[in-house]
């Protein structure tokens, strides 16, 4: 499994941190999601044999998110 940190910095309230999570949810390969507001911060455990880091921003944005930027934990 794989660790990665992706700001989200447009995140305002606990509806957006469950939106992101449930978008990324979703995608097989997701062991688990922890998106916090406060912090605008979305920490992500993955199968990188089945999950890219692109895939994890493209979940993001179709929740209507933005993605900033995202770094191997």
């Amino acid at each position: 499994m794989t660790e990665t940190k992706l700001s989200v910095p447009d995140m305002s309230c606990a509806h957006c941190e469950a939106a992101v999570e449930g978008s990324l949810n979703a995608l097989s390969g997701i062991e688990s999601s922890n998106a916090d507001f406060e912090t605008g911060v979305v920490e992500v455990r993955y199968d990188e044999d089945r999950v890219t880091p692109e895939t994890l921003g493209d979940a993001i944005r179709s929740a209507d998110y933005t993605v900033k930027a995202w770094a191997k934990a």
